[in-house]
């Protein structure tokens, strides 16, 4: 079982960083989920098409599903790949666990979006993306505090963002 459980860890904080990471693999190259998060070389960066991360979540995301299909057990799996009651204590609670997305302006703002203090920011500074912001490569957020290498990718493709803005 011990192997198992190690795994189990791993895929745990694998999806923890992709997914909280909303932010990192949009800008690499299909870094997460095997889905394209693009950052080519001369391909365009649109703040209006990542969420206030820079991440772009893939169509497979289990919390984003969940919350569509109003699944608990999905729910439940989420709630577990996030570590909603380690980061928040929240006891599992299928009502109060749900993501549709941090830009959806139609649905209600779940638990890990009401949290996120660079979405709050960002919102703040009425900004489409924190790509926009001229404050990013010194930005002390949370996110960026536990996905160092995700912050990278994101100052990445700000510096391409305002190369394109430029030329």
């Amino acid at each position: 079982m011990t192997p198992l459980l190690k795994r189990r860890e791993f895929l745990i904080q694998s999806s923890r960083a992709g997914i909280a990471c909303c932010a990192v693999l949009m800008g690499a190259s299909r870094l997460a989920h095997g889905n394209s998060m693009p950052l080519k070389a001369g391909e365009p960066i649109d703040p209006k098409s990542l969420n206030y991360c820079g991440y772009k979540c893939p169509a497979d995301c289990t919390f984003l599903l969940a919350s569509q299909k109003n699944d608990p057990e999905l729910k439940k799996k989420a709630y577990e790949q996030w570590k909603i009651k380690e980061k928040y204590n929240v006891d599992f609670d299928p009502e109060k666990i749900y993501c549709f997305g941090c830009k959806n302006r139609e649905k209600p703002e779940g638990l890990v979006l009401t949290n996120c203090t660079v979405r709050q920011c960002v919102i703040s500074k009425n900004l489409d993306c924190c790509v926009e912001c001229r404050d990013l490569d010194g930005c002390k957020k949370e996110l960026w505090d536990q996905f160092p290498d995700f912050k990278k990718i994101v100052v990445e493709m700000q510096k391409q963002y305002f190369t394109q803005q430029a030329g």
